[in-house]
């Protein structure tokens, strides 16, 4: 399949809701790389809803990060914006996925603000290239990735009131490793993700860093401390694991030890996020988690000891920095 997953003409005669649900399985089954292993494990309600909104989140990725000029893409992303706002009133004819997003969150009681959040961080990535402070960067993972946390929790189900909280964190911690894996990639693209601030106290101000095939000592400890960074995010989001309805704990589960996996690979290369190839796990890892998490395998204490380690490394990286 090509072409975008929301197109940017109106779709002629609106699918069916079935219809539209089988359109979303195709998009997400070709695209969602690390959740739609996690998707295989939830009930087939739960399954098609995560589907449908990755068609949607899609969608505003690809308008934000597809070539061309930076007007056309709010244009094209305002665009999105209404074009949502009319599905969700009833009018689903702009796009085979409409049918079943606008199910989806009627079903599953999505607040609308998170669909308008998530929009907003697409459009922040057309006008922002550099983050000030952490507190600027954090405002962006919530608007692309807390959003994306806070949306799945009310398909996963969920009773006690911290949940959306801890879904939000440990989407934030999702998006942390993702900018620490596409650091070479975002920086080709004119992005920078890593805060200013950091790369003051780490002295990586240059493009020469970024230009690298292999990071540099300084580069090595500012990974280290945004590495850190990250493992408290995941530390702050594991109790949702246990938190969310019994039928949704083994997807969670893989979900999050996947990208968790990403990490922990940064961390066996030396931080070096600037080789060739970025840090992934490979199908084989991603099946052997889903089999963990199907028979029930699930280590309770695995961030908690990700996390003590990498908060020693940080802070002894941290430490020179001071010294030095």
């Amino acid at each position: 399949m090509s072409g975008r997953p929301i197109p940017d003409r109106p779709f002629p005669q609106p699918l069916s809701v079935p219809d539209s649900y089988d359109y979303c399985r195709i998009v997400a089954r070709l695209a969602a790389r690390n959740f739609y292993y996690g998707f295989r494990l939830l009930p087939a309600q739960k399954r098609d809803a995560l589907c449908a909104l990755y068609a949607f989140m899609r969608g505003a990725d690809d308008i934000s990060d597809e070539p061309g000029e930076v007007g056309a893409k709010q244009r094209g992303l305002a665009s999105l914006r209404a074009q949502m706002d009319r599905a969700l009133a009833g009018d689903v004819s702009g796009s085979p996925a409409w049918p079943a997003f606008r199910d989806t969150v009627e079903r599953f009681q999505i607040p609308k603000r998170y669909l308008h959040d998530l929009i907003s961080g697409a459009e922040m990535d057309l006008t922002v290239n550099v983050y000030e402070t952490f507190d600027r960067l954090r405002e962006y993972c919530y608007r692309v990735a807390g959003t994306v946390g806070l949306c799945c929790v009310h398909v996963f189900g969920f009773s006690d009131p911290r949940a959306p909280e801890l879904a939000e964190r440990l989407g934030i911690a999702f998006q942390l490793t993702n900018i620490l894996r596409d650091i070479a990639k975002d920086y080709e693209m004119g992005r920078v993700y890593l805060p200013q601030e950091d790369l003051d106290r780490f002295d990586c101000n240059s493009a020469e860093e970024f230009r690298r095939r292999a990071a540099s000592k300084n580069f090595v400890e500012l990974a280290q401390f945004e590495a850190a960074r990250a493992w408290q995010y995941y530390g702050d989001g594991w109790p949702l694991l246990d938190l969310v309805e019994e039928d949704s704990r083994a997807a969670l589960w893989a979900l999050a030890r996947i990208y968790a996996g990403i990490l922990e690979k940064i961390e066996s290369r030396g931080y070096d996020v600037l080789a060739s190839p970025p840090a992934r796990l490979s199908s084989a890892e991603k099946v052997w988690i889903l089999a963990r998490a199907r028979l029930g395998w699930r280590d309770p204490n695995y961030v908690v000891r990700m996390r003590e380690r990498d908060r020693r490394r940080a802070g002894r990286a941290l430490g020179r920095r001071r010294a030095g």
